[in-house]
């Protein structure tokens, strides 16, 4: 049986700074891994103000980004799926969202295909964000609505009968990559060893942020070991150069630091349909063969 993670992402870019260690690791498995993107990100802007592809980047962003998504695609070598919705960007408070953004449309209508991808692929893992969208913006928000959404509509075969056979998906994680237990792992390890590297006071501003206001604890179930495949998703991340500065430190953090500290990626297990034990190393734990998709509901939350 070949295993199938589906991970559900908002924009491109997102699947490269969200996981794609995992997915490198899983593919180096054997496994198969689908990455959908639910937006192209056509409302994003320049952030690399470097980019030597810029001229392309202002003519036509939103092709650029494709592209982009093309070459991360290829080095995490994965499937991908665009889901076909518009970037719905950032209003401001009390702005509406534009007419055709992503986040706008009702689920019911929206939730079609990404219900057909799922039928058609059979994932035994879907990963996507929380209900927070792991931070608030509107298409991050909607990944999640419309990945619960799908996942239950999938599994019932009376609903969108037109999109293919039912099929539930055993396992459902959010991702939990930026948690304070990594921080700090990352932290008390260079303060150990190398105290006057920069890095250090970039890690204690971010647990400073962490911990202000309300607390937020480490939920995560499940670490997944990606310490031979953290060059991968560096590759992967820089190849949407459009978004990301190559050398910016709030995602590129020194690799054999991290391999020594935290050499995983962390998620949250949400929902089981097949037993299992926490915590996990592996996503597809107690996943044995395809008929344990039809087994009756556990919630594991």
């Amino acid at each position: 049986m070949t295993l199938r993670l589906l991970a559900v992402h908002a924009h491109p870019d997102d699947e490269s700074s969200k996981g794609s260690g995992t997915y490198a690791y899983y593919r180096s498995r054997g496994a198969r891994v689908m990455v959908v993107s639910c937006t192209g990100g056509e409302r994003g802007s320049i952030l690399n103000a470097g980019l030597a592809e810029r001229l392309p980047a202002e003519r036509d962003l939103p092709g650029l980004r494709r592209i982009e998504m093309a070459r991360a695609r290829e080095i995490l070598d994965v499937e991908h799926r665009w889901l076909g919705y518009a970037d719905s960007g950032m209003p401001d408070d009390g702005e509406p969202l534009p007419h055709d953004a992503f986040a706008a449309i009702p689920l019911e209508s929206s939730a079609e295909p990404l219900v057909k991808i799922i039928r058609e692929y059979r994932p035994h893992v879907l990963v996507t964000y929380d209900e927070n969208g792991g931070y608030p913006h509107p298409d991050h928000i909607r990944t999640h609505e419309i990945s619960i959404f799908a996942r239950e509509a999938a599994a019932d075969p009376a609903r969108y009968p037109d999109a293919g056979e039912g099929w539930h998906v055993p396992k459902l994680y959010y991702d939990r990559i930026f948690n304070p237990t990594r921080i700090g792992a990352v932290y008390d390890h260079a303060v150990e060893h190398d105290p006057e590297n920069p890095f250090v006071a970039q890690l204690a501003e971010m647990r400073q942020w962490m911990s202000a206001g309300r607390p937020r604890p480490d939920v995560a179930t499940t670490h997944i070991q990606v310490g031979d495949f953290l060059e991968t998703r560096d590759a992967a991340l820089r190849a949407h150069a459009s978004q990301v500065e190559p050398d910016t430190t709030f995602f590129f953090w020194p690799n054999d630091l991290q391999r020594a500290a935290w050499p995983f990626e962390d998620f949250q297990l949400i929902d089981s349909l097949v037993e299992t034990e926490l915590p996990e190393s592996d996503l597809f734990a107690g996943i044995v063969d395809d008929e344990a998709a039809a087994a009756p509901s556990k919630d594991n939350s």
